[in-house]
């Protein structure tokens, strides 16, 4: 049996799928208010995060927000 994952950034990444993006992000580590997300070629926003389910396979883009000055 194939172990679950999506491609995050170009690489293959194991998760407990399926589960919603913002589980995914906060599983990476990642803030969800800190992230730009692309999922299958389409923008999310922030307030879509937790509606969205991933499903093995899916593809994301996944870019860190940087403050800056």
């Amino acid at each position: 049996m194939a172990v679950p994952h999506v491609i995050a950034n170009g690489r293959e990444v194991t998760a407990a799928l399926p589960c919603s993006l913002q589980e995914f992000l906060v599983a990476q580590q990642l803030l969800p208010r800190s992230v730009v997300v692309e999922l299958n070629g389409e923008a999310v926003t922030p307030s879509e995060f937790s509606k969205r389910t991933l499903q093995p396979g899916d593809r994301l883009e996944i870019v860190r927000i940087v403050a800056g000055g």
